[in-house]
């Protein structure tokens, strides 16, 4: 069984050893994610730098330089496929970043954990699988002839939290010499001291740390009748040296398994800022030695990023192929919304390994770019392939996925058709669900138009792709996002899209040389 899918570079070096001639592959290293898409099928990047193949009588296409012909090309592969992915880390740790003054790297920047940040208001399904949404809208000035097109994934909420299965957690926390610095190790012990609160008393969990090496302080435990003795195993907690995860992490799901119990949720959770310098510091190494404990016993990660210094790439890559997902937490408020408002009522899952893949409609579709997911690519042909690992997804969970599409001059009709695939997480059957779009459903404005959470997924996506250097058709300015950002706050009366505001002017006034500004704000760290 694969641990990941085939990676989307796997997938074209196959598309070239069958002769299929790709365009745009001379690209330069700025041009490295453009590129990529191009070759994933998506027929050029939103910027529009790659052109539209011009259709022959036969079928077969060709490129235009003006009078010139050029070779003759295959039309482009009109799928796009990847795994489901909820997590927010990417956002969460943005804002932190440039409360402090300075702008967050690119390579950390993930645009669909900017977008999964914010409501949605999808309908929800009457069932445990998915409701799929999928609407757009012209993009708007610059860029006359994209649309955004958004694809929206839902599960249904949680019922009363006394429902849900019982949970079986065993925490795995970083003591290293790193986590002294206040907001890390102090913030993770409120974590848990939170938690241990709120969970019910038929609910276990257990306490590993982990330095220079990995130590079990709590087997696996009821909280019934032990709460004191779970708060007191949390107090007891105090920085040591080195940081090695793999150890952690091993030990995490050693004593999961230990502790495992039929009927409940079991999962670790990693609270860490992810900065390894000893044992295995590479995400595939470290889950290689605990792959069994995955695969039979469903013990799934969940990644709870901290510290202004975080190893955001190796808690990503953790998270994703430990079939989990990850967050990211600055402060108490972060703390109490994570483990008081959401972990104990999405301890539970709704889907395993979900999969989406998204089919354009090629009469009506010149170009698309989906706007983030790249470390979340699957291979077309692995889409139903339910050995392939796709992403896990909790109660009340949404997804969006945006593109960017330029639709053919004068095109009406089908645009594309949206399907969901998973695998339920008791019985592992697989069920899909599917939803499509029309020109009329996308032909309308962005800004200023019906959906007030189609404009904030836009302003997010933007902004993100801003933050890393990225080029989108019809991106505003960030002193226009920041603009729309406040307005969408007034208009839904949403906190989270006012924090949102406040982190584009930011990154607006570090941009133009007016940093250093203390942190402002409240962290938004979600889980779903």
């Amino acid at each position: 069984m694969e641990h990941r899918a085939r990676t989307y570079r796997g997938a074209v070096a196959l598309l070239l050893a069958g002769g299929i001639l790709l365009t745009g592959c001379g690209a330069s290293d700025t041009d490295e994610r453009a590129t990529s898409d191009r070759a994933a099928g998506t027929g050029g990047p939103a910027g529009g730098r790659q052109p539209a193949p011009a259709q022959q009588e036969d079928g077969a296409s060709v490129v235009e330089d003006g009078d010139a012909r050029e070779s003759e090309v295959p039309e482009p592969d009109y799928l796009s496929t990847f795994a489901l992915d909820v997590d927010t880390a990417s956002y969460g740790y943005a804002r932190r970043t440039l409360g402090d003054g300075q702008l967050p790297a690119p390579d950390t920047v993930r645009p669909e954990e900017f977008v999964n940040s914010f409501r949605q208001g999808y309908k929800s399904p009457e069932g445990n699988g998915f409701s799929v949404s999928v609407d757009g809208a012209e993009s708007g000035a610059g860029a006359a002839d994209w649309s955004l097109v958004r694809v929206g994934l839902a599960t249904r909420p949680a019922s009363d939290a006394g429902e849900r299965p019982p949970a079986a957690l065993t925490f795995v926390v970083d003591i290293s010499g790193s986590m002294s610095e206040p907001g890390r190790l102090d913030l993770a012990k409120t974590s848990l001291g939170i938690l241990a609160d709120e969970l019910r008393d038929d609910d276990s969990v257990s306490l590993v740390t982990f330095s220079g090496e990995a130590e079990t302080r709590l087997p696996m435990t009821r909280l019934r009748g032990n709460r004191t003795k779970v708060r007191d195993a949390i107090e007891e907690l105090e920085p040591a040296d080195s940081t090695n995860v793999a150890a952690g992490v091993q030990q995490g799901y050693d004593e999961a398994v230990e502790g495992h119990r039929k009927g409940a949720t079991n999962r670790v959770v990693l609270l860490s800022d992810a900065l390894a310098n000893t044992g295995e510091t590479e995400a595939d190494a470290i889950l290689e030695r605990i792959g069994e404990a995955r695969k039979e016993y469903g013990i799934t990660l969940f990644g709870v990023g901290v510290g202004s210094d975080y190893g955001d790439d190796l808690m990503e890559q953790l998270t994703n192929k430990g079939d989990g997902n990850t967050t990211y937490i600055a402060d108490e408020t972060q703390a109490r919304k994570v483990f008081v408002d959401q972990l104990p009522a999405h301890v539970e899952l709704r889907a395993r390994d979900a999969k989406a893949q998204v089919a354009f409609d090629r009469e009506t579709v010149a170009q698309f770019e989906l706007i983030g997911y790249e470390n979340r690519k699957v291979a077309d042909d692995d889409f139903r392939d339910d050995s392939v690992d796709g992403g896990e997804v909790g109660p009340g969970h949404t997804v969006t996925a945006l593109y960017a599409v330029r639709l053919r001059e004068g095109a009406s009709g089908h645009v594309a058709t949206a399907t969901v695939r998973w695998l339920d997480p008791k019985t592992r059957k697989a069920h899909e669900e599917t939803g499509s779009v029309e020109t009329g459903a996308i032909d309308g404005k962005l800004w200023g138009g019906d959906s007030a959470r189609l404009q904030v997924a836009a302003v997010a996506a933007y902004f993100a792709d801003t933050l890393r250097g990225g080029d989108l058709a019809g991106t505003p300015s960030l002193g226009e996002l920041a603009d729309r950002a406040s307005a969408l706050a007034s208009s839904t009366e949403d906190s989270s899209v006012a924090k949102l505001a406040t982190a584009i002017e930011q990154a607006d006034r570090i941009k133009n040389g007016g940093g250093d500004e203390p942190p402002g704000g409240e962290g938004e760290g979600e889980v779903g």
